[in-house]
């Protein structure tokens, strides 16, 4: 059975070496309240498709037409370092799903509405980041797929467990999860800092991340990213870090 609620809710910290990303599964429950009655389609981004170079390679492979802005890839913020909450060990890194048996586990211990409806929205098949935060230095480690669309989360009913919410009745869940398959390792180690660096310039010159919800929405730990905005930052394994 996998680490009990290892991807945390509740709480704002921020991630040591980088104020912009937050902790796993880290939300206000002020947007908690906000987000409660919110569609649980994800809301509708202003994103260009490429950025010089990237975009001229992009063009040439679709005939240069830029697709329609839809979020079909996702990012998920996991805690890599230990960390007690309520007596309980909420560490679950990359190298901890590897070794789930078929390297499949559920995404479990979500409490923000937002990043809830994120859940709900997942399809099979899709690919996320996997993204370690909370730690020295946080950045995207591996990629992984949705291989079980959204069901209740079991944790919310169990007292012993951090996430319990004793408000949720099991005829009407309040809380889901997915279940997700680690994929591969990325190249290299993507950091934080390095696509922070691309956003901020994309911000200026009108690139794909300018609008990345690791920044526009840096408390959620489930974030929806569009086309664009995964194969950029996948395109990124493929340089040499700065």
């Amino acid at each position: 059975m996998p680490w009990p609620s290892r991807k945390r809710e509740k709480g704002a910290g921020a991630d040591k070496k980088e104020p912009d990303a937050k902790i796993a599964k880290t939300e206000e429950e002020a947007e908690d309240k906000e987000e409660e009655e919110k569609s649980t389609k994800p809301p509708a981004a202003s994103s260009k498709s490429g950025w010089k170079n990237w975009k001229k390679a992009k063009e040439s492979d679709s005939g240069g037409e830029e697709s329609k802005i839809t979020y079909c890839h996702w990012l998920l913020k996991s805690e890599p370092e230990s960390r007690l909450e309520k007596g309980v060990d909420v560490k679950f890194s990359i190298d901890d799903l590897k070794a789930q048996p078929n390297q499949t586990t559920f995404w479990d211990g979500v409490r923000n509405y937002q990043a809830r409806n994120f859940l709900r929205a997942m399809k099979l098949g899709q690919q996320a980041f996997f993204y370690h935060s909370n730690c020295k230095e946080p950045g995207i480690v591996g990629i992984v797929k949705i291989v079980k669309e959204a069901y209740p989360d079991h944790t919310q009913f169990d007292q012993k467990d951090p996430h319990y919410d004793s408000s949720s009745r099991k005829e009407n869940p309040k809380w889901s999860m997915v279940d997700v398959q680690f994929v591969r390792m990325t190249k290299r180690f993507i950091p934080l800092s390095e696509i922070k660096a691309h956003h901020l310039a994309h911000k200026a010159d009108g690139g794909p991340l300018k609008n990345m919800m690791l920044f526009t929405r840096q408390r959620l730990s489930i974030q929806p990213l569009t086309q664009e905005e995964f194969d950029f930052v996948l395109s990124l394994e493929e340089e040499k870090p700065h």
